[in-house]
This record gives structure tokens, sequence and C-alpha cells, in this order.
């Protein structure tokens, strides 16, 4: 008798039909006994600082209980970013902000707060107040702040935050040998992660005289750390609780109201505070993706080898540091990791602005870096009239390339097996056909094709700590309750961990239990859902809590049939002889047994807490065919497609929804998406309906293949899948934009008015109005 795989199985979210009955509480769900409400004011210049407040008619305001001023509060520095802690004080994230400040360094900065009994008498309260600033010069990009009288945004450090190179071989030398040098200058803009369900924090006193802190979160471990940082508490004396989360996609990898929560919470004496943001808030004033410069230099002979590629680097943090240099920095291991080259110079530079602060979104810094490296390689394929697929099949890393850059062997890497099977799935050379002849009419619209490539590290190591624990608890019935640390966010992660604990242990899905809280008091620790990392380093520590119970399960079987444990087995939960598959007892006797049996009673935990240090790369391409109206410059997508080499798909239900929700998002970074302000730092367009994010009438039918293998270091052969889907639709969409109309267009969004001044200004090609 064999096991049936669990693996590889479309097996149906655990929490599917709680989402869609509507039975799913999240944070703003809870029903909590004499809950006070929290709102924030926000400051409405972009720098400065407030010289007084006038809160006297505030006061006067029906219900509202406090004020909260920055002095009314620990002014204790700290960092927003949800990385791990680490022991070496120069390798912290910068500690640059407090809960509310006078010093105001981006418009919409918490410069105070009011406490009420509902949001209505808080939000009145907040129109009262009467704030009067000395402003300073506004810096909306990294040029601006870097000016050599250019005032510093933060006086204990420059706006420069970090600087880095890397590389190898003599850039210039490559460049001299090279037949041709392409130099390019591009630009990508501030996205919003535009999250279902804005942040919400509920934070209250427990019985104990903690503090507990219900929180929209992906990191509830690190959190609870910077909110007791920030208070000024011992780690300890704060509990957080994460309940179903409405997405977050990075930007809940940041802990941006739940310091306050405790804070607001302290101040009634314990009493619960609730912060619950508006839309307009959680887009204009949380985090943002990095809007980044690059100036690039590619150096390509005759016959397609790239001989040199400069590339250099301006990162736009905003006001504070959060993620800070980590995203403009780490592009350059990345370009190693995809293409072969004779020399590269990666440069990057990080710089605070006045703009909305930026920090984790999905793909950290990869959509940046593959958007400028994938314009640039494919404008050098036309420029020695090589195919862009075959220009990328000459240069793509080999399988089994050591990685000097991240000092990573990058194992059953297929990149190569993902451009020959994409191409023929997509139908490239028959839609590249057809729209040569389509463009033949003349008339006012061109059609093309593009593709684009990218590499994606699962995890974070070696860069990062890589730590995760799991629990298993065998229940009177059979059934086993899993406790994990890592963070179901939306994306499916309690399924796919589930289904690798059946798998292992030798039962049904359905025997998994799983709660729809992570609670920092009983979970394993973990460092949370960012990285792509969560069912590789997690994946491990399940494996390993699973072989642990399903040796504990055999022993007793043993004993108590007086049978060698290596003569029995565990399928579908029934123990079975080895030899001959019969059955001998199952699961759900061994479990009534451990619980209640007089002589043998014993429990059954398994326990695993792992330590990584291993790194596997993933890999892909997106192939796009567009539609572009020459007389509107606005584009039509017609198909997209994903490839991806992510090892093993444990789920691949879960796995397509994942990729098709990465491609939308990418192809709006492509297309619409992009927040604007104006000359004095305030946000322009932090609403839905300003903010374009494409609909399902705005795309086509999103399709997806995988390149499946075994990946050698993966747990269950796995790497990552979550953030690698934006990666490389945005300038695939480029790439075919150009294919259509012979232009090359290196600052996204495609927006239909750029595309038109894009035109007008090549003059090209003919049917332009």
């Amino acid at each position: 008798m064999a096991q049936k795989h669990i693996i590889g199985q479309a097996e149906s979210r655990w929490d599917a039909i709680a989402k869609v009955k509507g039975q799913a509480n999240y944070t703003g769900d809870f029903p909590i006994k004499n809950l006070l409400h929290g709102k924030i004011l926000h400051a409405t210049i972009a720098h400065g600082y407030v010289t007084s407040y006038d809160i006297s008619e505030a006061e006067k305001v029906p219900g509202v209980l406090k004020i909260l001023l920055p002095e009314d509060l620990p002014q204790n520095k700290y960092s927003t970013a949800g990385h791990p802690w680490n022991l070496e004080p120069k390798k912290r994230d910068i500690e640059d902000r407090t809960m509310l400040t006078r010093h105001v360094r981006v418009y919409g900065d918490d410069i105070g707060a009011v406490i009420a009994k509902t949001p209505l008498a808080a939000k009145q309260a907040l129109s009262k107040i009467k704030v009067t600033y000395d402003t300073y010069p506004v810096y909306l990009t990294p040029k601006a702040a870097m000016a050599l009288d250019a005032k510093r945004i933060h006086a204990e450090r420059n706006n420069v935050i970090a600087s880095t190179a890397v590389g190898f071989g003599d850039v210039n030398q490559g460049l001299e040998d090279a037949d041709f040098v392409l130099h390019r200058q591009l630009h990508t803009p501030v996205q919003l992660h535009a999250h279902l369900e804005n942040q919400v924090a509920t934070a209250f006193q427990s019985e104990d005289q903690r503090y507990t802190c219900i929180s929209s979160t992906q990191i509830p471990h690190i959190c609870r750390r910077i909110v007791a940082q920030a208070n000024g508490l011992p780690w300890s004396l704060i509990r957080v609780k994460k309940p179903f989360i409405g997405g977050g996609f990075g930007n809940k990898q940041d802990v941006t109201i739940e310091p306050l929560a405790v804070a607001m919470s302290q101040a009634m004496g314990g009493k619960p505070v609730q912060i619950n943001l508006t839309r307009e808030e959680s887009l204009a004033y949380t985090r943002t993706r990095h809007a980044i410069d690059y100036d690039v230099k590619l150096g390509v002979k005759k016959d397609g080898t790239i001989t040199a590629l400069d590339m250099q680097v301006l990162s736009n943090q905003g006001g504070y540091a959060s993620h800070g240099h980590a995203i403009g920095g780490k592009g350059g291991t990345f370009i190693n990791a995809l293409y072969k080259m004779n020399s590269l110079n990666y440069g990057a530079k990080t710089v605070y602005t006045n703009i909305a602060t930026a920090g984790a979104m999905r793909g950290y810094g990869m959509p940046q870096v593959i958007f400028a490296l994938e314009c640039v390689i494919d404008d050098a394929a036309d420029k020695i009239g090589m195919d862009p697929i075959e220009f990328r099949l000459k240069n793509h890393q080999p399988d089994g390339f050591y990685n000097e850059l991240s000092h990573t062997k990058q194992q059953d890497f297929r990149i190569g097996d993902c451009l020959k099977q994409g191409p023929q799935a997509f139908k490239w050379q028959q839609k590249a056909q057809h729209a040569k002849a389509f463009n033949q009419h003349q008339g006012p619209t061109r059609r093309g094709v593009g593709i684009a490539a990218f590499s994606f590290g699962t995890a974070t190591y070696p860069f990062g700590l890589e730590t995760s624990g799991a629990r298993l608890i065998l229940l009177p019935d059979g059934s086993f309750k899993l406790m994990v640390g890592a963070t179901e966010i939306g994306q499916g992660a309690d399924t796919a961990l589930s289904q690798m604990a059946a798998d292992t242990l030798g039962v049904p899905f359905e025997s998994i239990i799983r709660d729809a809280i992570t609670d920092t008091d009983t979970d394993p620790f973990d460092t949370g859902a960012y990285a792509s990392r969560q069912t590789y380093i997690a994946g491990y520590a399940i494996r390993d809590a699973a072989e642990k119970m399903r040796k504990m399960i055999i022993q007793r079987a043993a004993a108590t049939f007086d049978i060698r444990g290596e003569f029995m087995d565990i399928v579908d939960g029934n123990i079975v002889s080895v030899s001959d598959g019969d059955l001998i007892t199952t699961v759900k006797d061994m479990a009534q047994a451990s619980y209640f049996d007089w002589q043998t009673a014993k429990t059954m935990v398994a326990e695993s807490s792992v330590n990584i240090h291993n790194n596997s790369y993933a890999s892909g391409c997106t192939l796009a065919e567009v539609e572009v109206d020459l007389q509107t410059g606005k584009i039509k997508l017609l198909s997209l497609m994903n490839v991806h080499d992510s090892g093993k798909i444990i789920n691949p239900l879960l796995a397509a929804g994942q990729v098709e929700g990465g491609m939308a998002m990418s192809a709006g970074y492509g297309l619409n998406e992009g927040l604007v302000y104006d000359d004095l730092g305030r946000p322009m367009n932090n609403n839905l309906l300003d903010y374009k994010l494409p609909t399902t009438m705005d795309l086509p039918d999103l399709d997806e293949i995988f390149v499946e293998t075994k990946d050698p270091l993966g747990p269950y052969g796995n790497k990552a899948l979550g953030e690698n889907p934006t990666c490389s639709p945005a300038p695939a969409i480029r790439n075919a934009v150009k294919n259509a109309v012979g232009v090359g267009i290196d600052t996204i969004p495609l927006t239909p008015e750029s595309v038109y001044d894009a035109l007008q200004a090549a003059k090209a090609p003919k049917g332009v109005s």
C-alpha cells in the first residue's frame, strides 16, 4: 500500500469556506467591550518643524478622552523594518523614528493623536487642532536631496543613507572591448501595495498586566519586539495576535501603527484602543515601493557576448529609513545570477527624500532592477540584430553556476528551460509573425511581442537570519494540531504547510488542524511572511517535526504489537506492514491509547526549530503581446504568460493564483500605477479612484507554466514562488511595445500620455497623428 502523495496536489485552502461565507474574523472584526478609537494627526507639510499646537477646541468635542502630542509619549528611536533582530549593533536597521514627532519629514507624518469614544468624535477633534509650522525646503528626488546645499532630513546623518558597489572585472576595459555600447537612463515609479484590508491594530492590557496587540501584520514575532522597543518595555510584556489578514504584499512587513496603539492603551490605563487607517491614509502614509533611477551602460560584441555592464542606482527612500538600502543595494547579485558577462559594476545609493517612506513590496527591489536590466538586454539584442530569446539563451548562467557575489551555488537553475519552453507554449513565433503582418496595414494600431527574464533568491541567507519553528500535537481522534510562527497573509501558506505535514506523517490532508490566529505567546518563533521564504524555511521545520512525530507513533505501535518499527509504515492514517501492506492498527487508535491507556498514556508532541544556511535560486520569464494605438498612446494587453522555475510545486492551484496575482500587480506597475506628488510633497492620487489599479477589464487571460523539477536543497524540492511573478511582466510589456512601435520607452508606467509623447519625440512610426 503506497501513501497518497499530498505534495503536488491541488488541495483546497483550509480557510476558503470561512472566507467565502463571511465567517473569517479579521483584526477589525473582533467584538471588544468598551473599545476606544484612536486617530492620527497627520502633518500638512512635507518638511519642517511643528512650533506649536492649539488643542483647546479639539478637547471640547464630545466623546474626546485624550489628545496626545509627541512629548506625551516615549521618544525612543526605533526602526519599523520587519527584519530579525541583529546582535551586532552596526548591522541593525537604522533607528530613525519615534511614535509621534514634531520634526516633519513627509507629508502626512504622525505629529499627534486623538483618543475618543467613537471614530467620528476622534475625526472631528483632528479637524479642530491648529498646528503652526516652520517650513523647510522639500526634496522629492534623490538628486535634489544630494545637492550640496540640501538640508539634512535627519540631523544626525547624511541624506545618503548608504552607498555600496559590487562587481568583478574591469568595466572600463570591457566597454572599450565592446563593438557597441548602449547607454540608457531608466526610471521606475512609486508603486502602492493597495491591499484590500487597511492597517488596523487593537491594543489593551490583559489580565496578567501585559499588553496584547491584535494586528494585521505579516511579522507577529518581529512586531512584538518593535512595539516593546518603541514603548521602552521588556519584549515579554507584549503579546501579538495575528488573525486573518486581507493582504499585505510587504506593506505589513513594517510595524507602522502597532507601537502607537499600545502607547494609546497605556495612556488610557490599559483600556482597549483601536487604530484603523482609512484607505487614503494606508495608501499615502504607510509604505511604498521604492522609485529608483538607473544609469546603465552595456557593452556587447557583434556575436552577442556581453563584455561589460555598469549600472548606477539612485533609490528614493522617502522620509524614514525603513528597509533602506536593502532594496537598492541588492540588485548586483541577481544580475550576476542571471547573465554571464566579462565585467560588472553595480553601484547603488539610497537617499532620504521628503516623499512617503519606501519599504518592502512584493519582489523587494527585483521588479525595479529587472526592469532596468531587461530593457537594456532587449535593446542590445536589437542593436546587433539578434533574436531577443536567442540573445538570452546565449548569455544566461548555467545550472550549477557558483555566484561569487552571493556565495551561492545555483543548483537546479533552469532559466534555459524556461526560455525554451515558454516561447513554445506562448506560440511566440506565430504571434510575432502575425504582429508583423498586422503592422503592414499602416492603420492607427500596431502589435508586438516582448520577453523579459528574471532570477530570484529563496529566503535571505547568506545576508539574513533564516530560522523557523514548528510544533505538532497528536489529538485524541488521530488528527494533528500544527502550530507554526510562519504567517498566513492570504497567500495560502497555511494550506501548503499543512500539505507538507500530512505528506511526511502519512495521513490525509484533512487530518491537519491549523489556527486562524498566530499568537506570539504560543506559536513557535518564525521571522514572518517575506522574501518568498516560508514554504522553504518553515518547510524544513515542519518536515523535522513531522518526522519526529511519525517516529513516536511507530515506536508506540511497535511496543504495543511487538513488531519492530522498521517493519511498519504509516499510509493514509493507517499503520501497515511494510512487507505486504496489511493493516496493523490506525493512527487514531494509537492516539486514543496515548491519551487514555491507564498504564502507558503519554501524549505525543513533536517540536522543531531550524536555522537554515542555504539558498536556492529560482528563475523564469514573461512573454507579452500588446496592441498600441498610435493616435492615443493607449496600450491594450492582448496576452501575458509567466514561466517559472520554482522547483517542486506544493499546490498547483495555489501556485497558479500566486502567479496570476503577481502578474496583474506587475502589469499595473508597467502600464498604469504610480503615486504622484505636487511640488510641495503632497500626494495627489492616494485613493482608488485616481490611483489606477488594473481591473479584470484591463487584463487578458493570464497564463502560467511551471518548469517543474525537484530542487536538491528545498525541504520538499521547492523554492521561491511568492514574489517571483512580479519581476518580469513590466519589462516584457515594455519590450513588446518597443517591438510594436519601434521606440524603447525607459520610464514606467507606460500611460497613454507617456507613450504618445515618446512617439511624438521619436517622430515614429508612420500613422501617428
